[in-house]
């Protein structure tokens, strides 16, 4: 009778059933009864009302029903902890009973529990287990250490149990010593900068001879565990790789990866001369080949790592190739890995196999097959010089097959073979000028009319070919534009007669007629160039170009020591570090590679430069396309200071945009310009460089070295932890316009964060839930620096308030008026869309306080036509409650003097983006009214300067 029958009840009634069979006297109706309780557990029904009844049942000698009371009590423990503590004394009972299964079943099921209560109890139990005669108990004792750390970490640690754990790793019996391992590197992994596996040769040792006894799973961990060794000299490498070798014969492919990974490691410590390296070359071989005759899924995470141990040494599999093959019934993904290696294992002596084998590739049915394999074609003829003959008469067979995506991926690689081999087989050019119509991918598209370009001189109707390409100029693509454009330029210097006309519709086309601005910026530097100095031009258009390298596609070398450290993990599959894919708290290591000994190498290994020489100096960081967006604004006056990097925050909106195109106007480069003033574009003086927006807000007159921690200044006398002026929340958005979602607020600035305090009230009559937020692209780059998090739905009539806090790294787009901020909110109802002011004043920096000398020598500077000037009405303070007042608000006081009986305030204030503005402020004693100067290289921001102005010192 199978297990089935206990599925398949529905009565009404049941766990009253239930509770009266659990209490029956006889065993075999108590083990039917929580047979049925585990079955309609299983199936997702609450049972937890009978948790006491089956607790009950826990004392027995009956280990079938043991171990389903077990289960139970491992299901329900989190959701009735106090309940469960009633099972802790059956537990402590069980660790000491005369049958091993059972004490492990005890103490296996209470590292199961995840209960704080509990886990105090399990000390004492766990203790004994741990040095129990029995290994079976004391190979379970170990997980539970993991499991307790997991829970509670500090509790592990004040108990001992550690080092513990640590002797068990000399323990007799090999299964003990894995799981010990096991359990010390999940620990160590949680705390990378504990040095809990202290490895030294002697537990090296015991490790070893552990290796041979014990289970495929076991072998993993030890052998991952060796990875992580240092040995001390290359003797000590040969002679544990000497005692893994054995390994690659396992039948459990994990196993062999895992001792791949050692020897990999451990080779880069022995000498290249020395027969034995010879020997583990020829070793490694054989167990990667027989990888290959895995099922397809296997396969491929064999081929990912093999392409990783190929780009380390392809000495190791340069004999196989043929096992690369592709089969016909190979799927996809394995076939294209196999094309990858088998590119990389090209070489002079097997070349004629390879293009045999490519060629056949190239008139399969699978059409990205195809392509890939024409493409590795040409890449051959770039990697083995000797072949670049052979590859190209093979690549215009496949032209003359007229097959559409084989002529286009033939023309994009022998673009690329003319880059490697100038003046060589140009002879091909007219047969892949026959084929222009039929071309309509941008990336053959581009290739072609590079081709043309560059060899103009030698098509005689070059002009008439690239005519035809401006006819529907503005239907190509950006790539297919830019190449056109770069194309013709070329051809006008090498016959300026024929192509006047040509030259000047393209520039047209590319400057007044485009909307895109890396065509047009392209397009005026040709202009300029052509217009202003056409030998110049010559030179910088037709200069020699480099040739390009053999394989473009190698993973960077110091990412590749990493990956060969993690063979046979996600990381070798992904071809990524862990720290790229892996989140959470847990501290990812970085691994490395061993330095080489016993070879010239190690004389020039990056990693053994000295510290005081180049090496350690820090490699200067291209700021992305995004960093310079933020940058659109960054007018600083003083010269560029580095100072500590500041962490840009760009939080995930979820996949949804929000605001859609409609609100995303193209607008930013038009920023520049207006707020900006570049000398380019008609604005001040002297030379405009932005400074890359990896360095920290330009302290000027501040001390610079003086660290992260300083970088608000919040100490000194600069930045004041007051806080400054928040107005009172006003409705942005009515519940009439939103579906009954009314949105209030207000902005404010709390000690170098600026938030955006939101009162959201439901007033329709159904649930409210799944908020978010997204801003539109603004004039200073304000974004939510989080989601919008309301955490609990929210009911009707119901309001919640929220900080949501906010940034300054979005990206950047003038807005009229300056200080616009359009906004959607989504929920489960519907999205909604509304704009608000914000105060500048919260754009207003910590680090704000400007030097004297800096002061006078910029306002001499800033042109007199950048001045504006204000009168701030019925204000009836005086010079020393204006200066205080402004200074929480981060507007400083550099100066103060009496002039005639007025008092005169010199402040400065420095915004998100770097702009500062100078203010003179004049307040007569007797009158009510203030006049405000303000001087400043963005003079757009003056009046939003003054309305901070007058809202800071009327309220």
């Amino acid at each position: 009778m199978t297990d089935s029958k206990y599925f398949t009840t529905t009565k009404k009634g049941e766990i009253f059933e239930l509770k009266a069979e659990l209490n029956s006297d006889k065993k075999e109706k108590k083990k039917e009864a929580v047979k049925k309780v585990i079955a309609s557990m299983t199936v997702g029904k609450d049972v937890s009302a009978l948790f006491p009844d089956v607790v009950n049942c826990m004392q027995t000698d009956n280990l079938e029903l043991k171990k389903l009371v077990y289960l139970y009590l491992m299901n329900y423990a989190k959701s009735q902890p106090d309940m469960a503590i009633m099972a802790v004394n059956t537990f402590v009972k069980d660790c000491e009973d005369p049958n091993p299964l059972i004490r492990a079943l005890a103490v296996r099921t209470m590292g199961c529990i995840r209960v704080d209560k509990i886990t105090e109890y399990l000390c004492e139990p766990l203790r004994k287990c741990l040095k129990d005669e029995d290994p079976y108990v004391r190979k379970t004792a170990a997980v539970c250490v993991a499991k307790l750390h997991d829970i509670n970490a500090q509790l592990v640690e004040d108990q001992g149990f550690l080092d513990t754990l640590k002797d068990l790793i000399s323990d007799s019996n090999p299964m003990v010593v894995a799981n010990a391992v096991a359990a010390l590197s999940e620990i160590a992994e949680s705390h990378p900068s504990s040095n809990l596996l202290d490895l030294n040769p002697q537990s090296i040792n015991k490790l070893l001879t552990a290796l041979n006894e014990c289970t495929e799973w076991g072998q993993i961990f030890i052998l991952d565990c060796l990875a992580n060794y240092m040995p001390k000299d290359d003797r000590e490498a040969q002679s544990i790789c000497e005692r893994v070798t054995p390994r690659l014969s396992h039948a459990n492919s994990a196993v062999v990866l895992s001792a791949v990974k050692v020897l990999m490691k451990f080779m880069e410590m022995l000498s290249k001369d020395l027969d034995y390296y010879g020997t583990l070359l020829k070793k490694l071989a054989p167990p990667l080949v027989t990888l290959l005759s895995a099922e397809p899924e296997l396969q491929y995470v064999a081929l990912r790592n093999i392409n990783l141990i190929v780009q380390k040494r392809p000495e190791i599999l340069k004999h196989e190739m043929k096992v690369f093959f592709v089969k016909y019934n190979d799927p996809i993904y394995v076939k294209l890995e196999k094309l990858d290696i088998m590119i990389r294992l090209a070489s002079q002596a097997n070349i004629a196999q390879v293009l045999a084998e490519l060629k056949e590739y190239a008139t399969e049915v699978d059409v990205d097959f195809v392509r890939k394999a024409v493409r590795a074609i040409g890449r051959c003829a770039i990697k083995v010089e000797q072949s670049a003959e052979r590859c190209v008469s093979t690549l215009l067979d496949l032209i003359q097959t007229k097959v559409n995506y084989v002529v286009q991926e033939a023309i994009v690689v022998i673009k690329d073979i003319f880059r490697k081999y100038p003046n060589k087989y140009e002879s091909v050019i007219a047969t892949l000028c026959e084929n222009l119509d039929s071309l309509d991918e941008p990336e053959a598209r581009a290739a072609m009319i590079w081709i043309v370009g560059e060899y103009a001189e030698r098509i005689d109707n070059a002009d008439e070919l690239l005519e035809s390409f401006l006819e529907g100029f503005h239907d190509e693509s950006t790539q297919v534009q830019l190449q056109l454009l770069t194309a013709i330029v070329k051809l006008f210097l090498k016959k300026p007669t024929e192509t006047q006309e040509l030259v000047q519709q393209v520039l047209s086309l590319a400057t007044q007629d485009s909307d895109n601005p890396d065509l047009r910026d392209r397009g005026y530097i040709y202009w300029r160039l052509l217009s202003t100095d056409p030998v110049a031009a010559k030179e910088v258009v037709l200069a020699e170009k480099p040739l390009i390298s053999e394989e473009t596609d190698l993973i960077e070398p110091t990412l590749l020591d990493e990956l060969i450290c993690y063979i046979g993990t996600l990381a070798s599959v992904y071809h990524k570090p862990p720290s790229a894919f892996v989140e959470g708290s847990r501290g990812v290591v970085h691994k490395s590679l061993p330095p080489r000994t016993g070879s010239s190498e190690s004389a020039e290994s990056p990693d053994t430069a000295p510290s005081g020489g180049p090496a350690a100096d820090q490699p200067s960081v291209i700021p992305t396309q995004g960093d310079l967006l933020g940058d659109l604004l960054n007018l600083d006056l003083g010269p560029p200071v580095s100072g500590p990097p500041m962490a840009t925050s760009a939080v995930q909106m979820g996949a949804v945009d929000l605001l859609g195109d409609s609100l995303m106007g193209d607008e930013s480069e038009g920023l520049r310009s207006d707020v900006g003033g570049s000398p380019a574009m008609g604005g001040s003086g002297g030379s405009f460089t932005p400074a890359p927006s990896t360095t920290a807000p330009t302290n000027v007159g501040a001390p610079l070295g003086s660290g992260l921690g300083d970088l608000f200044d919040l100490t000194g006398g600069v930045g004041t932890l007051s806080g400054s002026y928040v107005a009172p929340k006003t409705v942005w958005l009515p519940a009439m316009k939103a579906k009954g979602l009314e949105i209030s607020g207000t902005f404010s600035r709390q000690v170098g964060s600026i938030s955006m305090d939101l009162v959201l009230t439901n007033k329709a009559l159904q649930v409210m839930s799944d908020f978010a937020i997204q801003f539109n692209r603004n004039s200073f780059g304000l974004a939510p620096a989080a989601p919008l998090q309301v955490h609990a739905p929210l009911a009707p009539n119901q309001s919640v308030e929220i900080s949501l806090p906010l940034n300054t790294v979005g990206s950047v787009m003038k807005m009229e008026p300056l200080n616009n901020l359009q906004v959607a909110v989504k929920n489960n109802i519907d999205v909604f869309y509304f704009s608000t002011l914000y105060p500048l004043h919260i754009l207003f920096v910590e680090d704000g306080k400007m030097e004297r000398q800096m002061f006078l020598a910029t306002w001499k500077d800033i042109p007199n036509e950048n001045e504006t000037q204000f009168q701030i009405k019925d204000c009836s303070l005086n010079a020393d409650a204006v200066s205080s007042k402004l200074q929480g608000s981060n507007i400083f006081t550099i100066a103060k003097r009496n002039v005639e009986g007025q008092d005169m305030l010199y402040q400065s204030l420095k915004l998100t983006n770097g702009i500062w503005v100078l203010a003179e402020l004049r307040i007569q004693p007797s009158n009510p009214s203030f006049t405000l100067s303000l001087k400043c290289r963005a003079p757009e921001v003056s009046q939003y300067i003054y309305q901070a102005y007058e809202t800071i010192l009327k309220n």
